[in-house]
């Protein structure tokens, strides 16, 4: 490579950007592989095996702590981009599709059917049909709620200390401190702030 001549991006580092890739390579096929087996022995787990189901998420996320609890089933596309804070806790048949970064704070609760999409399409047909996908990373702060059966869109930061109302479409930012509800979801109710510890 010449001085000053950039590399060029792999389709992985693209995903990851924010920028078009193609998600066929064999580093894209060998994460979805690892992260279905680990779903699969993750989804047949007994409500006796907490500390399998644990090192089980270890293993799976990018990063979580050892007080992490999630109910299956849990359905995620990768699992090395899901980073979990301490003190979570996710009810039965949660999605994560983690093509971009998702960030979850401390003390974050999710409903059943929460689902998180960092994936996306063009949204021109004739660019869609040639198979190129995008991903937006998606970013939850401490403290939230996310009530059941609710659906975060791609790109969207949700502030710290905020509750989602169950069956929500959250298609942009929320900020801090609210409480938000409906499709698309919009700010009900401002929040107290917390005492200061």
């Amino acid at each position: 490579m010449a001085a000053g001549e950039a590399m060029e991006k792999s389709e992985w580092e693209k995903m990851l950007d924010g920028e078009l890739y193609m998600a066929y390579t064999p580093k894209h096929l060998e994460e979805r592989s690892k992260s279905r087996r680990l779903q699969r022995v993750f989804n047949e787990s007994s409500a006796e095996e907490t500390e399998t189901r644990n090192q089980i998420l270890k293993e799976w996320f990018g990063s979580c702590s050892d007080d992490t609890v999630v109910e299956p089933p849990l359905y995620v596309d990768y699992g090395v981009n899901i980073h979990v804070g301490k003190n979570f806790y996710a009810n039965f048949d949660c999605v994560i599709l983690d093509c971009g970064r998702v960030s979850i704070g401390d003390n974050v609760k999710f409903g059943p059917k929460v689902q998180l999409y960092t994936a996306s399409h063009p949204l021109e047909a004739h660019e869609r049909n040639k198979g190129p996908e995008l991903a937006f990373s998606i970013t939850i702060g401490d403290n939230c709620w996310l009530g059941g059966g609710c659906i975060v869109c791609p790109g969207v930061t949700i502030g710290e200390n905020t509750t989602i109302g169950a069956g929500s479409v959250v298609t942009k930012n929320i900020p801090a401190n609210v409480v938000a509800v409906g499709n698309p979801a919009r700010v009900l109710k401002q929040l107290a702030l917390p005492p200061p510890t």
